[in-house]
């Protein structure tokens, strides 16, 4: 199956260059995990992947949070934090010793479970951004512009990308 580039990639790259851990949130399979491995392979700087859908990895993240991030240093992807939010304190004391743009990068999809964790323990620590299922423009290569509710825009842009079609989006 062919990658889809998603419009957010860019920022996600550049706010890695500035904030120490980025949270991106959204619904399950709207490709969270998919964009962000395909950018930690970009980046090329041996960022790491572990999910916490594995219950041995959400075991230890939750029981002994210090452990899990000695072994698995940054820079980290780690997917699924809101399994752990035990994690959050020790990312915090992480980030304020180290101050390295870029070492976290997390994925929730349990978003209000997720933020309560986040609000108390990242606060101004981390990039927060949230992804949606993808969009006709990414499906079709077409620039991102930003949402409007202009009448004629609309009309005009709806002759220049054509219908999508279910076998291409599969």
């Amino acid at each position: 199956m062919q990658y889809i580039n998603r419009h957010m990639e860019d920022r996600i790259l550049e706010l890695s260059k500035s904030y120490s851990a980025i949270l991106l949130t959204g619904p399950r399979q709207a490709g969270k995990t998919t964009m962000l491995r395909k950018l930690a392979d970009k980046e090329n700087v041996g960022r790491k992947y572990v999910t916490l859908d594995d219950l041995t990895e959400r075991d230890m993240a939750k029981n002994d949070p210090a452990l899990f991030l000695q072994l698995h240093k940054p820079p980290v992807l780690i997917d699924e934090v809101q399994y752990a939010p035990e994690l959050f304190t020790y990312i915090k004391i992480h980030i304020d010793k180290n101050h390295n743009p870029g070492d976290f990068w997390l994925t929730g999809s349990q978003i209000f479970r997720l933020m309560q964790g986040v609000q108390e323990s990242l606060a101004g620590r981390v990039a927060l951004l949230h992804m949606s299922p993808m969009s006709k423009r990414e499906i079709v290569g077409a620039p991102c512009v930003p949402f409007t509710t202009d009448m004629e825009r609309l009309l005009a842009e709806r002759n220049q990308i054509q219908p999508v079609t279910t076998p291409r989006v599969v």
